[in-house]
């Protein structure tokens, strides 16, 4: 069976490692263009691509999925199935009508809540405390295929999307390997979505990274973790940018006082008042700097308690 395997970032990875670890045939790898990262603005392979060229797997970065000519290129590889994993672009219906074991999807999230490019996020900021991977059958719509399997995954109260992003890829993996010998079979009855469950997840803007200090201490919390390692939460210091990386709830503020007003600063952290109670802020980033413990920004910076972040 000729699989082509189309994928980007590391969340992608595990479920290729599976199939070339697990003997499948692997015929080409599909994945983004390469972009420039860093300062210097290098241009990097996608996680996907190393892993293919590692391996001796052709690679096929198309610009435009939607074009005649990307569509044709992948069809010239005659494949019996088509596995995606965080890809990034819509795959075109004349490519989804191409294999005949169908097109599957490894998704993380259990649809069909949390559709769309960015469910882990989401689930974080969102406060939800289960998420999982289902395993769909691509259609036309954003996320709306038959589902053929799913498994669940706890979201603990310490996960960030980046720990629930390994989490989560490494369970897709899974998932996959369970199934595969089925889908090898060829296409599989599958769970059509209720569409009254439906709920969308579109990918992240930069008014969801600023903190808004009149929500509430758990609300701040959950959206700080659920944009690290990826972005970070941010606030306004001296009309700069203020990021924060990491914080600490609070039962109760230390005294009265204005959403956003630092109450204090200790080895703790900065803490901060916010629509309930308080938070502390114990990693952070101002403007032009590195990250930094909030307790060493504290003993070297000139701010204090009574200031107000915007």
């Amino acid at each position: 069976m000729n699989i082509v395997f189309m994928g980007t970032p590391a969340f992608a990875v595990p479920s290729l490692r599976m199939l070339l670890d697990e003997g499948y045939n692997v015929v080409a790898v599909v994945t983004q263009p390469d972009r420039p990262q860093g300062r210097k603005k290098i241009l990097m392979p996608t996680p996907v691509k190393e892993v293919a060229l590692e391996h001796g797997i052709p690679v096929l970065q198309p610009q435009r999925m939607r074009s005649p000519e990307a569509v044709a290129e992948i069809a010239a590889y005659k494949p019996d199935l088509i596995v995606t994993a965080a890809y990034g672009q819509i795959v075109p219906k004349a490519l989804l009508e191409l294999p005949a074991n169908g097109c599957v999807n490894v998704h993380g999230s259990l649809l069909p809540k949390y559709r769309g490019g960015a469910p882990i996020q989401r689930c974080i900021i969102n406060g939800e405390s289960e998420t999982g991977v289902t395993l769909m059958y691509m259609a036309e719509g954003l996320d709306t295929g038959d589902m053929i399997a799913k498994v669940k995954v706890a979201i603990d109260e310490e996960d960030t999307s980046g720990t629930m992003f390994e989490k989560l890829s490494i369970a897709g993996a899974a998932l996959l390997k369970e199934q595969m010998p089925r889908l090898a079979s060829g296409r599989l009855e599958a769970e059509v979505q209720d569409e009254q469950q439906a709920t969308y997840s579109p990918n992240l803007k930069r008014e969801d990274e600023k903190i808004d200090w009149n929500a509430s201490t758990r609300d701040i919390y959950n959206q700080v973790r659920g944009l690290v390692p990826f972005s970070g939460a941010f606030a306004l210091w001296n009309d700069e940018v203020f990021k924060v990386w990491s914080t600490r709830k609070s039962d109760k503020a230390s005294k009265e006082a204005a959403p956003g007003t630092v109450l204090q600063l200790t080895d703790q952290g900065i803490e901060v008042k916010t629509g309930d109670t308080s938070i502390w802020l114990t990693r952070v980033q101002p403007s032009g700097k590195k990250q930094m413990e909030a307790a060493e920004f504290g003993r070297g910076n000139t701010m204090h308690a009574g200031m107000v972040l915007e």
